[in-house]
């Protein structure tokens, strides 16, 4: 990497950190426990709206996982969810009416949180509907995977996205507050994913899954990023550039092995296509607050409708992590 390109990528850093300052000025605390954080506890950072018919599960699934402590950002939720989350005790809340679109989605609130307590943490960037799943996730902690990339002196994990959805409509898959959302949605696509490298940044750029083949399937370019780096040893100068598909420094990016090996990463279980979906397509295709002004909700809604049936011949039932391993969808690495 030549001198100026070091030197604009430090700047852009640098920049998307005092942006993270200037939007903090959006955020009211709720709920600040952050007194309760010790020096090696596991953090969650998240933004959510709307969303009170996950989130007990979601908390409950990364409470078991091994999270510590919580740090939500309400974006001015209507339906009861910021007053459930208000009272866990192992919750920090902040509440914000600031625009979605105009906060790079949720990032700048969260990069401020995470400067601001997250350092010399790990920490785990995930949406309300993603659940993290690693080599040994059944029998491990997420404090033995911390250890493991502390002494291997790894500082970022990375993961795919896995769009999980139901056999049949969308709209079929009945989904009640607080149960397992992959009992209605539990099948995923086993291939069909495709990769390329950012030079710049290093990172990897996945797309395909049912997605790409159902709704981008014309203009499979368009469809979205799969990649993600969710779990981080932070520190302060660390900056998200795109969600959470690549950062700065871009040697955290590097979560993959370049030798044409297998480098040890993880699953990301996506939990949008519920009967939750349709409400969801709607609102955000007239809000217009994600990328790209939600081109990607119009586009559900334009193509196959808001209650779609993703599952195809190829569809393959979810059973466990090393299922996914087998079909090379993530790798245990040389973490035994």
């Amino acid at each position: 990497m030549g001198i100026w390109t070091s030197y604009r990528l430090r700047w852009q850093r640098k920049h998307w950190r005092l942006r993270a300052l200037y939007k903090s000025r959006q955020l009211v605390p709720v709920a600040d426990r952050t007194k309760q954080i010790a020096s090696d506890d596991i953090l969650l950072f998240c933004t959510f709206r709307n969303e009170d018919v996950r989130l007990p599960f979601f908390l409950d699934y990364y409470r078991k996982l091994g999270i510590n402590h919580f740090l939500l950002v309400d974006n001015d939720s209507d339906d009861g969810g910021h007053d459930f989350v208000k009272e866990q005790p192992d919750v920090s809340l902040w509440k914000t009416k600031g625009a979605y679109g105009e906060a790079r989605y949720g990032v700048d609130w969260l990069t401020y949180l995470q400067g601001k307590y997250a350092d010399g943490h790990w920490a785990l960037t995930v949406d309300v509907d993603e659940f993290f799943v690693y080599p040994f996730c059944d029998t491990r902690p997420i404090r033995a995977l911390a250890d493991w990339l502390d002494a291997s002196q790894v500082r970022s994990f990375g993961a795919m996205l896995l769009d999980m959805y139901p056999k049949g409509p969308v709209g079929q898959a009945h989904y009640q507050r607080g149960s397992d959302p992959f009992e209605a949605a539990n099948w995923f696509d086993p291939g069909n994913y495709i990769m390329s490298k950012n030079k710049l940044l290093n990172n990897l750029w996945i797309q395909g899954g049912p997605r790409a083949r159902t709704f981008f399937a014309s203009k499979p370019k368009q469809a979205p990023a799969l990649n993600k780096i969710p779990f981080v040893k932070w520190r302060k100068p660390y900056a998200y550039v795109s969600s959470t598909h690549m950062m700065l420094p871009r040697g955290l990016n590097l979560v993959y092995d370049q030798q044409g090996g297998e480098k040890t990463s993880g699953i990301l279980l996506h939990a949008k296509f519920l009967n939750t979906f349709e409400d969801r397509v709607v609102e955000e295709a007239a809000r217009g607050e994600h990328y790209n002004a939600g081109r990607e909700y119009k586009t559900y809604a334009e193509r196959h409708g808001t209650d779609p049936d993703l599952w195809c011949q190829w569809s393959e039932q979810y059973i466990n992590w090393r299922q996914l391993e087998i079909l090379g969808l993530m790798s245990k690495g040389n973490w035994a």
